[in-house]
């Protein structure tokens, strides 16, 4: 068992003093998997396991993470300076308002996640931040996101909002109803407003076993994901006019260089994608 004194020189000082440090937090594991600093050993154990068995698992984080990249410059180039980062987990390495305030330094972010640990070490990152806030909440419950004080005092919704679903609908099951999760958020921003999402997926008539045995394996090592097809995640779309090239393979997602599409791009489990509210 830790002594007391040795975990307080073992804590940083961006770890809120009531994280335990000796249990395994998802929102970590990514921020390991991403390249990040803020993780400890017993999450570098569980991400190193769930990658022994299932490799191209990092290669799928990375793609989703430099989606994420392209989305945002892109909107930035659209005009848009003010962003709701919807689960968001910890906003570590190349996360949104790096990238936007790297642009305008005026940008505005919100992030939103449900997990408490992601949420405490998000504001202990963020302190010193003014334009940046963060919110636990969950996502489904779209009302309470956008009538948060967060929201109301970061975001002006008369104007343009870049709302952004990475990597989170896959952990949504059909019975949570994403398409009116999107729908709603949709609603309540202006016109003019861009949705950035990706998803897990594949295209129609198209399947390899291995994909199964990455989603057991991870559905036990992470969280419960659920597949989409092409056609699915379009749907996800309705009411946005969609930016070409579409809905596509994430790595093909008007890459930025090479490296955009190293790692099996015409066979990439995951698609993206932005669109724009008339």
């Amino acid at each position: 068992m830790r002594s007391r004194g040795l975990e307080s020189v073992e804590r940083p000082t961006w770890a809120p003093g009531d994280i335990d440090l000796g249990r395994p937090s998802i929102a970590r594991v990514y921020d390991y998997w991403l390249g990040g600093a803020h993780n400890f050993a017993v999450d570098r154990a569980v991400a190193d396991k769930v990658l022994a068995d299932v490799p191209l698992l990092k290669n799928v984080i990375l793609n989703h993470r430099a989606f994420l990249r392209r989305a945002v410059r892109h909107l930035l180039a659209r005009g848009v300076r003010q962003f709701l980062d919807l689960g968001s987990g910890i906003p570590t390495v190349g996360n949104v308002h790096e990238i936007a305030q790297a642009v305008d330094p005026s940008a505005r972010v919100v992030y939103v996640d449900v997990d408490p640990v992601a949420v405490a070490h998000s504001r202990a990152i963020l302190t010193g931040n003014p334009l940046v806030s963060v919110l636990q909440a969950d996502v489904r419950d779209v009302e309470r996101v956008m009538r948060s004080p967060e929201v109301s005092r970061r975001l002006d919704l008369d104007r343009p909002v870049g709302v952004l679903m990475v990597a989170l609908l896959h952990f949504m099951a059909d019975e949570d109803d994403p398409r009116g999760v999107v729908a709603a958020y949709r609603d309540a921003v202006p016109p003019g407003s861009f949705l950035a999402l990706s998803h897990a997926g594949y295209e129609e008539g198209e399947w390899d076993p291995v994909w199964d045995e990455a989603k057991r394996t991870y559905n036990r090592g992470v969280s419960e994901i659920t597949y989409r097809s092409k056609q699915e995640v379009e749907a996800l779309f309705e009411g946005f006019d969609l930016v070409p090239p579409g809905v596509e393979r994430l790595p093909l997602w008007r890459p930025e260089s090479p490296d955009d599409v190293n790692g099996g791009a015409d066979n990439f489990i995951g698609f993206g994608a932005v669109g724009r509210k008339p």
